[in-house]
């Protein structure tokens, strides 16, 4: 017998309301999620997150762990229900509804299928939540810290369907952000005494995501967008005719429209370098930062020379921040973090990033089996 769509939407998360065309601009009232750790767990913590509603469709991240970088107009929610409504199509899990008793209570567990940082727990949390705020999660580790392959490092309690309708989209954002989180604490380690950035090279409409998870991994957030730092690239640099143009023309465009606002101006050679530094000397200005682009020069014998960029760095002297970028990979970071800079930025982090491999299963004695037999636990 056929099912209506209110008793499918009952089964599981069947997104009526969401339209890619015409999204929507109010969600759901406050609600909050808080989960208890039973006492006889194995689990050591108790998280707790709150998925709060607030004005403009906002979120309350003041119960996280590690707070996403922030952003204007970024919908995290909408980014949620998104995702569930690609899966979903107009029927919901088919598969679920064919094979899955509907009152059946399940448990399945996070395990990871290698090393290192996990990222996007309290994501999971809020995805969970959207699809089905009975659903009882508890977790072992924290955003941001090491997991090792064959860990069951989380668990969630509830319906079946509901989970497993929820278990993709968790995995693909939570592989994703872990797997950006471990190439960052790699090479914010190896930069040290520099701090390692990534750019806007990041997968479109995942911005906040990508950089929340650098953020997990040890790193510092680049710019968000175009609207929160001015930074006067190569084109820029063409367009208005030089650095000393763009620089100018910088300024009396923050102070016209009275903003306050970091600039950063990108230099490709030294001659570049010393032209902003001697503008930044006649007169005031709002340059807070220099970019050293392609500074770093790779060899044959795959090291890099890094004389060029610590000459750069000689001559700004302090003056600035300066930033590496060009040639950065997790073999070179450590020598370009000697150099003297007080950035490096790789846009590696993001646009090249490998997924960590993460599974939720029911049955996980059975999955460590398969995992042992194929080498993934």
């Amino acid at each position: 017998m056929a099912m209506s769509s209110r008793q499918l939407q009952g089964l599981g998360y069947l997104p009526q309301a969401f339209h890619i065309k015409e999204p929507t601009t109010s969600f759901p009232p406050k609600r909050s999620l808080s989960l208890k750790l039973k006492e006889q767990s194995k689990l050591r913590r108790v998280v707790r997150m709150s998925a709060t509603q607030v004005t403009n469709s906002r979120i309350s991240y003041e119960s996280f762990a590690i707070k996403p970088p922030m952003h204007p107009t970024y919908d995290l929610k909408g980014i949620i229900k998104l995702a569930l409504a690609e899966d979903a199509g107009d029927r919901g899990d088919v598969t679920c509804l064919a094979t899955i008793p509907l009152d059946m209570e399940v448990e399945a567990y996070f395990l990871a299928k290698e090393d290192g940082i996990i990222a996007g727990i309290a994501l999971a949390e809020m995805i969970f939540h959207e699809v089905d705020p009975s659903l009882k999660v508890e977790w072992s580790k924290n955003d941001g810290d090491f997991i090792h392959k064959g860990l069951q490092f989380g668990k969630v309690h509830g319906r079946a369907h509901n989970i497993i309708v929820a278990e993709r989209v968790v995995l693909n954002f939570m592989q994703r952000m872990s797997g950006i989180a471990t190439l960052t604490k790699a090479m914010a380690n190896a930069a040290h005494p520099a701090y390692i950035l990534e750019t806007r090279k990041t997968a479109p409409g995942l911005r906040l995501l990508d950089k929340w998870a650098v953020l997990i991994g040890g790193g510092r957030n680049h710019r968000m967008g175009l609207f929160d730092m001015v930074m006067i690239k190569d084109n820029h640099i063409s367009t208005a005719g030089g650095v000393t143009n763009a620089l100018k023309a910088v300024d009396l465009y923050l102070e016209q429209n009275n903003l306050q606002l970091e600039v950063e101006v990108e230099t490709r050679t030294l001659e570049e370098v010393e032209e902003a530094l001697h503008y930044a000397s006649q007169t005031k200005t709002f340059l807070t930062r220099i970019m050293l682009d392609n500074m770093v020069v790779p060899l044959p014998n795959g090291d890099v020379d890094i004389s060029m960029l610590k000459e750069a760095v000689r001559l700004v002297n302090g003056r600035f921040e300066t930033e590496a970028s060009g040639n950065v990979t997790l073999d070179t970071v450590h020598k370009i973090g000697q150099s003297g800079v007080t950035y490096i930025s790789s846009g590696s982090l993001t646009h090249s990033v490998k997924a960590l491999d993460i599974s939720l299963k029911i049955d996980t004695e059975l999955a460590l089996k398969v995992g042992k037999r194929t080498g993934r636990a």
